[in-house]
């Protein structure tokens, strides 16, 4: 019988295998007439801006058919990432748009889009909100997706984007460039003060020091770790590493020594011809002596190996102004790999910033392994197309519809994390790890929703509640300012405390596997919408059953409450955006934020980042009511911001644009005197808006601990993008945060402040470009550092040029070709007719963006 029916199979498999091709479906015959998701090409461009007078744009998307069989009229639809306004300007448009939710939209054929044959082009025109300075706002992630298979997400080659063919929105010009770089003054390098962040007391003595590998490193006992450190740098120097040793070894060496009466972050550094002296009273002065003393040598030494190193002979007395100095990385919109974090972590702690603010988790990504919960990085951690969003994210800013093909899918295993936290440890920087909630959530949520999916296959009902985030009934509507619908956590689930319970003890657990300090977590608090809770059964239930809270409003301080209790019970304090410690106060129907009594008592801090608008004084008014502030200015200090005005110049501008200048001129305890220009760059010509304004109150000066910049990843998909936002600009708030209050600062509108603000920052620029970013070429395997453009002015026939960063070199071509390395340098006016093309060289030959001007 067994033999029978073997043989039948067999039979049956031959035959079905032999008469299959004329079994050819009318599915499979439609897959094989149509082109290929790579031979489809699009190009985008603005039309026009402020289209109908108002404050739109209208572009053009050109659709072309490469390949050689078409796109047929039906059966398709195109994904992409854009604002949701982003719709067909004509009615009666061969496609139309769906919003799916946050930046993700679909494109799909109507009934009037005609098969696109091989070759044939179709173009259809868009108006989307706003205005489109540059491509970070153009639409992207373009891929198709057949009828037939929704399931399957095909990439498409990038679209191409064509820059607008006028300027319709007032890009910066080569000579306001210029204008910006006249007050620089070439500084000979001996002037310069030569270690980084400008110290305390400074004095060069004239007396240097030769270094070699064969000098020891003799440090006192408590200062072990941070002489290893700095042997090892030395050895990628020298090729060998010095001998670190203890102390009672006599002859030139670099020494390490206890000192008492210091503070916490003081050093003193000596440096004679006998040898180098590095004193401070606890490891953590130490180690800012030895990135001092790393600052302290000459660039160049990096290049190469060196058989010796003169140090040059200087007294430094030094601590920092600040406690917190801080720069946030936000990993969740787009991640970054482990290698990627130490290397920013290197670059910290060269500049000495103590506070790695790690943005882990967000509407887009959760990107830490927590034991026990492994929904959190296998779905929120990772981006595709999907239906379901059951096992993975949806894409979004542009991450395509291939799972873990881009920034869009990674996290970082315990191991990963316990890495970071004792590299982090060894450099002295603190990680502040931000669990964001109640908003910006997604991520967290759909993977809690996954878990509660596999928990009730399993018939498991109180395990798939034991951490759900939201109220599988609310019907309540509402769309986030990134225009999610779904992801604020509902504060009413007791599930939601548990999970929140959850991943603090895990992160504690972690933290302490490491021997890392912990004192705070971060937990987000920021940009919750309207209309979030307010058809929640369980949150109806909860204002019933619980007279103090009034309304969905009062449930933002009963969370916020409870989070602090949490963390106080765990002996954390709790960190959050602004909004966390606020009240809403309604006043003839009127919404306004006054800072919340309440949370004074528990030593909340506050990261303030909003000084728009009617909140200009928002830091000084938490800060005046009690509140520890953390300075995080968007106008000032968001890297993520655009350096100019520029098209080429990819980055947000929401907030405004943030050259290398801005955190350098940022005046901390009186930052309205800090807002020189409007958020399109242009001068402020009136001071209206600091009319009635709240200043910092004397006696709470000291509630200002310290500033943060962030670097939000929207628009960051790579390491290289990373450094070029990150560098030079974080330079400027390491400059703010350590250094003492600049004179020039007091009275920053007087005529002697303004030529003492010129001349040091001359100094700042001279310092960066002779000797910060040169070193930075080659320190930690190098940084993708943006270069700056040449200014360039054309005057009674005479092209003149200058540069930002001097110690960079201007080099110009008069062929129509762009400049090379081999180049002519610019020395000084040119008289030559014609186009002129100028680009600024740094050391190692990168260059930055060409400037092409016309000498008539």
């Amino acid at each position: 019988m067994k033999y029978l029916l073997f043989t039948f199979l067999n039979i049956f498999t031959v035959c079905s295998s032999h008469t299959a091709p004329k079994q050819t479906t009318t599915s499979q015959t439609q897959r094989a007439e149509r082109l290929e998701p790579k031979e489809l090409s699009l190009t985008w461009e603005v039309l026009e801006e402020k289209y109908q007078g108002k404050n739109q744009t209208l572009s053009v998307l050109t659709f072309k058919n490469e390949g050689k069989k078409p796109l047929p009229a039906t059966g398709w639809s195109l994904y992409f990432h854009s604002t949701p306004s982003f719709k067909t300007k004509d009615s009666d448009a061969p496609v139309k748009t769906e919003p799916i939710n946050g930046d993700l939209l679909r494109m799909v054929p109507t009934a009037s889009f005609k098969p696109l044959a091989s070759g044939a082009t179709v173009r259809v025109e868009f108006v989307a909100a706003g205005q489109i300075l540059n491509e970070s706002r153009a639409p992207k992630g373009f891929y198709l997706v057949w009828d037939d298979d929704k399931t399957k997400g095909h990439d498409l080659p990038s679209v191409t984007l064509v820059k607008p063919a006028k300027d319709q929105v007032g890009w910066i010009k080569p000579q306001d460039i210029f204008a910006q770089n006249r007050s620089i003054k070439d500084l000979p390098a001996q002037q310069l003060t030569k270690v980084f962040p400008s110290p305390a007391q400074y004095k060069e003595t004239g007396q240097s020091f030769n270094l070699t590998a064969a000098v020891p490193v003799i440090a006192d006992n408590a200062f072990q770790r941070e002489a290893t450190l700095l042997a090892g740098h030395l050895e990628t120097i020298f090729g060998q590493k010095p001998a670190v040793q203890a102390p009672g070894a006599a002859g030139k060496a670099i020494r390490l020594q206890k000192k008492a009466g210091l503070g916490p972050e003081a050093y003193e550094l000596e440096v004679t011809p006998q040898g180098i002296v590095l004193s401070a009273a606890t490891p953590t002065g130490a180690f800012y002596a030895t990135q001092s003393l790393k600052t302290l040598l000459p660039p160049s030494a990096l290049a190469k190996k060196q058989a010796s190193v003169a140090v040059p002979g200087v007294q430094v007395k030094d601590e920092p102004r600040f406690g917190h100095r801080a720069f946030m990385m936000d990993v969740a919109r787009n991640f970054q790999k482990k290698e990627q974090v130490l290397k920013v972590l290197d670059l910290m702690a060269l500049y000495k910033l103590n506070v790695l603010h790690f943005h882990f988790n967000d509407d887009e990504g959760w990107r830490l392994e927590i034991p026990g919960l492994p929904e959190l990085t296998q779905v929120g951690g990772r981006r595709g197309h999907t239906l379901d969003e059951k096992n993975f994210m949806q894409p979004a800013l542009g991450s395509g519809p291939t799972v873990d093909a881009s920034s869009g899918s990674g996290y970082y295993t315990k191991a990963d994390f316990i890495e970071i936290l004792k590299y982090a440890r060894d450099r002295h920087i603190k990680v502040i790890p931000e669990i964001e909630t109640p908003g910006h959530a997604r991520a967290a949520i759909k993977a809690m929703d996954a878990r509660y999916e596999r928990f009730m296959k399993e018939g498991k009902k109180a395990e798939a509640e034991q951490y759900l985030l939201r109220d599988l009934n609310d019907k309540s509507v509402y769309r986030s300012v990134q225009y999610f619908n779904d992801n604020v956590i509902n504060v009413a689930l007791p599930s939601t405390y548990a999970f929140l319970e959850k991943v603090t003890d895990e992160l504690l657990a972690m933290y302490k596997e490491a021997g890392a300090p912990l004192q705070t977590i971060h937990y987000g608090g920021d940009e919750v919408p309207n209309g979030v809770w307010e058809k929640s059964p369980v949150v109806q239930n909860l204002l019933a059953s619980n007279p103090s809270l009034k309304n969905v409003d009062d449930l933002w301080y009963y969370f916020f409450g409870k989070i602090a209790a949490m963390a106080k019970a765990r002996n954390l304090y709790v960190s959050g955006w602004e909004e966390v410690g606020l009240r809403k106060v309604r006043t003839n129907g009127k919404l306004s934020y006054v800072a919340n009594p309440d949370f004074v008592k528990e030593n909340m801090h506050m990261d303030v980042w909003n000084n728009q608008g009617s909140n200009i004084d928002l830091a000084y008014r938490m800060a005046n009511a009690g509140y520890k502030v953390v300075l995080t200015n968007v106008s000032h200090l968001y890297l993520d911001l655009a350096y100019q005005r520029s098209y080429e110049e990819n980055g947000l501008y929401w907030g405004g644009f943030l050259d290398v200048d801005k955190p350098f001129y940022f005046i901390p305890l009186d930052y309205m005197q800090s807002m020189r220009v409007n958020d399109d760059n242009q001068p402020l010509t009136s001071l209206a808006a600091f009319d009635g304004k709240e200043r910092l109150n004397p006696a709470a000066r000291a509630n200002i601990v310290g500033l943060q910049s962030p670097l939000w990843s929207e628009t960051v998909k790579t390491p290289e993008r990373l450094e070029y936002m990150l560098l030079p600009k974080i330079l400027g708030l390491a400059e703010r945060a350590w250094a003492p209050d600049p004179a020039w600062a007091t009275n920053p509108a007087s005529a002697e402040s303004k030529a003492a603000y010129t001349q040091a920052w001359s100094s700042f620029v001279n310092v960066l470009g002779k000797r910060e970013l040169p070193r930075l070429n080659y320190y930690s395997g190098g940084f993708n550092y943006r270069i700056p453009t040449a200014g360039v002015l054309v005057e009674k026939g005479q092209v003149q040029a200058n540069v930002q960063l001097p110690g960079m070199t201007i080099r110009y071509t008069t062929d129509g070709t762009n400049p090379t390395m081999k180049s002519k340098a610019y020395t000084g006016p040119i008289t030559k007719k014609g186009m002129i093309s100028f680009a600024v060289f740094d050391a190692a030959g990168r260059m930055g963006r060409v400037t092409t001007v016309e000498n008539k």
